[in-house]
């Protein structure tokens, strides 16, 4: 549509991207849901609104994406390869993009993945999340994190079809990293802001899940899919905030279990109430 209309607009319009549904939204209906059961649905409201099974739901929505969205895109002749990568994709969540790996196992070009990357990002089915650079001392990741925007499509893409499978899935803490940072990213997006949201690595694993960046302050956030607390879980956020000068007037630990309250100076929260940490 925005490439039908003859003038730029430039000035005089808004652009509003709206994700799946929140948690938030559909704080009601995940009363009636396992976080297992969360995943596979994902968050579009066909699957809320009407009671279908949602690996089928998803392969018609592969389905008609590959045959429609797809071909308008790119002129891409092998669909099935295209799929392939996308399911690569899926395996890849939450891990740092590495678009050589991808290209050697489908047998293409770099240039090719990075296009078919920049797809999927066009039409809203996957997001970079950015790395933080900060002068640490040390060497540091600088290449970006691959998740969905819809954890159901990644599920079904990466051929989950019920809470059993999901449950011994190795993936799985991935997979709820991802639901938190995507009710992040819906927060923003939801009151017409861009995502502030970044992610730190350096050589020696030292690792934050996401960062929000507040001006100059950061709040550092690590997520677990664990339903109980164990204090290992906010040693991360500890050395963080003793390497960065940063100013940080919070922290966070998001995880499955119901136990919420600060320790160490740090909030403990369950995963449904994601948001609040604007």
């Amino acid at each position: 549509m925005q490439e039908a209309v003859s003038q730029s607009l430039a000035g005089r319009t808004a652009i509003l991207k709206l994700l799946p549904l929140s948690l938030r939204e559909l704080s009601q209906d995940l009363k009636k849901y396992s976080l297992d059961q969360q995943l596979l649905r994902g968050g579009y409201p066909r699957l809320y609104e009407v009671a279908l099974a949602p690996n089928k739901y998803y392969s018609a929505y592969c389905q008609t994406y590959l045959e429609r969205d797809v071909k308008l895109l790119i002129n891409i002749k092998d669909l099935s390869l295209f799929q392939r990568f996308m399911r690569l994709c899926a395996g890849g969540v939450g891990c740092v993009f590495n678009a050589s790996e991808i290209a050697k196992e489908l047998g293409v070009s770099s240039h090719t993945v990075a296009e078919w990357v920049s797809v999927l990002e066009a039409s809203f089915l996957i997001f970079k999340l950015p790395p933080y650079f900060e002068n640490f001392g040390k060497r540091l990741i600088k290449s970006p994190k691959l998740y969905f925007t819809d954890v159901g499509l990644a599920c079904y893409l990466l051929g989950i079809e019920n809470e059993i499978q999901l449950e011994r899935d190795p993936l799985r803490g991935r997979l709820v990293e991802n639901l938190v940072i995507l009710e992040l990213v819906k927060t923003r997006y939801n009151s017409g802001l861009e995502p502030n949201l970044f992610f730190y690595r350096d050589q020696s694993q030292l690792e934050v899940d996401v960062l929000i960046q507040n001006g100059s302050e950061l709040i550092p956030i690590e997520i677990k899919s664990s339903a109980t607390f164990r204090l290992e879980f906010i040693k991360a956020l500890e050395k963080f905030r003793m390497l960065t000068q940063r100013n940080i007037s919070k922290s966070y630990l998001i995880y499955a279990g119901e136990i919420t309250q600060p320790v160490r100076d740090i909030n403990v929260i369950h995963y449904q109430n994601s948001a609040s940490v604007y």
